[in-house]
């Protein structure tokens, strides 16, 4: 990134009128994202005319047509809040780490809080939905310092690949230990095992609605950092000497990314790739300033994620591949194109 380009966005008090190009563009993102909201409730098993769509939305559920697009409604809001939970949560944590591998599954951070809602289920008997977000966020946090730590480790410090190999490991681990305690447990392997492949099928309003305060409090901390990811992109040296303070930075962007993953794999399961995708491709659109990327992540993820959902409903017909098979066969061979195509040390 060109420090005197930034230096000059940090030293902006308050943004300038956004660029028309910018501004095109997020009509553009909102006008896609409509339309794949729109096609998320017509298509599946029992595909729906739009005009029916359009009426089961108003409330009238009175023909097939229109009670089968009433079921989709809670999946298609929850694959859209989710995929921008999982977007912006990756946007940040890349900015965090300087990390172009960042991603809440690439480091191990949605598998952490997979672990410790699974360890609740099966040795403690955890069943509430508001237990599960808990546990969630605290396994997500105690990873990422865990990882963090890891890959600190040794010369040169938390670079990019480190973190990426200390993240993989552990999620390689966690999901081992994750088998291992559901192996024996018969009664409770069934619902694990379809929740740890991450999906939004089955979605209710009153599933989500634990986890919509939660979420909020995420987007508006990391939303809020967007200045703050700017100067960490500096350097932590030039950022102290702008008057940053790096680590209450670092904390207060960390915090709203472990909610957001934390809460968006209680409900889904662990997703990955979302967050690693997004970004880079937002950077294609936007730029490297968070006030702009950050939003834009959000509402790229919640497209990835939609789309991803819409295209295991019709890859399998009349069955269905789960959101997270289908965002792993996207995002694994994005990740080696990443990992071959730049010097991954830092942004």
């Amino acid at each position: 990134m060109n420090a005197r380009r930034m230096l000059h966005l940090i030293q902006q008090p308050t943004p300038t009128l956004p660029s028309r190009t910018n501004l095109l563009c997020l009509v553009a993102v909102l006008v896609v994202a409509t339309i794949v909201a729109i096609l998320s409730l017509m298509v599946g098993t029992r595909d729906v005319p739009p005009f029916e769509v359009l009426a089961a939305i108003a409330g009238d559920t009175s023909t097939l047509d229109r009670a089968a697009v009433a079921t989709r409604i809670p999946r298609t809001v929850l694959a859209l809040i989710a995929g921008a939970a999982l977007g912006l949560a990756g946007s940040v944590m890349q900015g965090i780490t300087r990390n172009p591998l960042a991603d809440p599954g690439i480091l191990g951070i949605n598998t952490g809080a997979s672990l410790a809602v699974v360890v609740g289920v099966a040795w403690f008997g955890i069943s509430s939905a508001h237990s599960f977000i808990w546990l969630a966020i605290f396994g997500a946090a105690a990873t990422s310092v865990f990882v963090y730590t890891i890959g600190s480790m040794g010369r040169g410090g938390a670079t990019p690949l480190k973190l990426a190999l200390a993240g993989t490991a552990t999620a390689i681990a966690f999901s081992s230990l994750v088998i291992a305690i559901v192996l024996p447990r018969a009664d409770i392997a069934g619902g694990i095992r379809s929740w740890q492949i991450g999906g939004v099928g089955g979605a209710t309003f009153e599933r989500m609605e634990p986890v919509y305060g939660f979420l909020i409090i995420g987007f508006v901390l990391c939303l809020l950092s967007a200045r703050k990811l700017n100067v960490l992109a500096l350097g932590d040296e030039l950022a102290a000497g702008l008057g940053e303070n790096v680590a209450f930075a670092r904390i207060i962007a960390t915090i709203g990314a472990v909610i957001l993953c934390g809460a968006a794999t209680a409900v889904c399961g662990p997703i990955g790739f979302v967050g690693l995708v997004v970004p880079h491709v937002c950077r294609l659109l936007v730029g490297v300033d968070y006030r702009w990327l950050l939003p834009f992540s959000a509402l790229g993820g919640a497209i990835l994620l939609t789309v991803s959902d819409i295209v295991g409903r019709l890859a399998a017909r009349p069955s269905e591949l789960e959101v997270g098979v289908v965002t792993a066969l996207v995002g694994a061979p994005f990740f080696i194109f990443i990992v071959r195509r730049q010097k991954v040390k830092q942004l």
